[in-house]
């Protein structure tokens, strides 16, 4: 959830920045007059000087300097975009059915049914499940958030018995790991008199 904030505020920022400038540079082409600060003087003015290009032509460390800067430029954008497309949920669950063909679950109604058996534990109000992993090794990302009086405990321990076992067991996994998170429901003070 962290990342997909970042994308988004990086995303609006570049646009942003994009939308300036160019719309900057475009109102100066059609005639708007230019800012104190502006760069070039009017509609006719090049982006690009001859003087400003050739400045440090000669200079042996430029045009390494630029390529290095846009290697880094292009190599993050990579980055970023790999972050982006890379799939951090399973979306199906290969099962084995035993007859050597296979089947596939998908991987939000596992996430649903888990998540629907661990909030009907004792002590559980509320219940968050997450696949993890690969189609074929998937784990659990699951957060259960306890009634004030639950035992952390026993819920862990019921939540590992009962709802995972069957959810492991259900899908024919040989094993399901989990990462679960527990939090406590806030609860008004009780008034004592």
């Amino acid at each position: 959830m962290r990342t997909g904030r970042v994308n988004r505020v990086l995303l609006c920022l570049v646009g942003l920045l994009l939308l300036a400038v160019g719309g900057s540079v475009l109102a100066v082409g059609l005639g708007a007059p230019a800012p104190r600060r502006w760069l070039h003087s009017g509609p006719h003015d090049v982006l690009l000087s001859t003087a400003e290009r050739t400045r440090w032509r000669d200079a042996g460390w430029w045009w390494p300097a630029v390529i290095a800067g846009l290697a880094v430029l292009v190599l993050l954008a990579l980055w970023w975009l790999a972050a982006i497309l890379r799939r951090r949920r399973p979306a199906e669950i290969l099962v084995d059915t035993g007859d050597g063909e296979g089947a596939l679950l998908r991987g939000p109604a596992l996430e649903a049914a888990l998540a629907e058996d661990a909030a009907r534990q004792q002590g559980v109000a509320d219940a968050e499940v997450l696949l993890t992993g690969r189609r074929t090794r998937p784990a659990v990302r699951a957060g259960l958030r306890l009634e004030p009086a639950a035992d952390p405990a026993a819920a862990l321990s019921e939540f590992t018995a009962l709802p995972l076992t069957r959810a492991r067991e259900s899908a024919g996994l040989a094993s399901l790991p989990a990462e679960v998170r527990l939090r406590a429901v806030r609860h008004r003070a009780e008034r004592v008199s």
